[in-house]
């Protein structure tokens, strides 16, 4: 199971940080993924790392401002966010599975274990 937290409301310019806590099995080979959802739109993939190595990836969209870490002791997952925009307003979701290449790294429907949700709001 993922447990996700940290979401809440934030001015344009301000920071949050969401983890991902995951209960139960890990597998060393576990690439955790955070994924976003903004009202009226799709999914979208924001970044991943992989467990094992810490490579890290990312969408444009998040480059530059967002910053994916794990703490594999803990099994958490982090997703610091600066510099957030009322664009970056959504309900972040984190993901996991463990096989996941990096062509299927950005593909919401690769990922088979997924947390609940927590809602980022940056008001104007």
């Amino acid at each position: 199971q993922l447990q996700a937290s940290g979401g809440g409301l934030v001015q344009a310019g301000g920071s949050l940080r969401l983890s991902c806590t995951a209960s139960g099995r890990t597998y060393s080979s576990f690439v955790s993924g955070w994924f976003r959802q903004a009202p009226g739109k799709e999914r979208e993939y924001v970044a991943a790392i992989r467990w094992s190595g810490g490579n890290t990836y990312y969408a444009d969209s998040a480059k530059g401002r967002f910053t994916i870490s794990r703490d594999s002791a803990e099994k958490t997952v982090f997703l610091q966010m600066n510099n957030l925009r009322p664009e970056d307003t959504a309900v972040y979701y984190c993901a996991a599975d463990n096989a996941i290449g990096l062509a299927t790294i950005g593909i919401r429907s690769a990922y088979k274990f997924w947390g609940r949700g927590t809602l980022v709001t940056v008001s104007s």
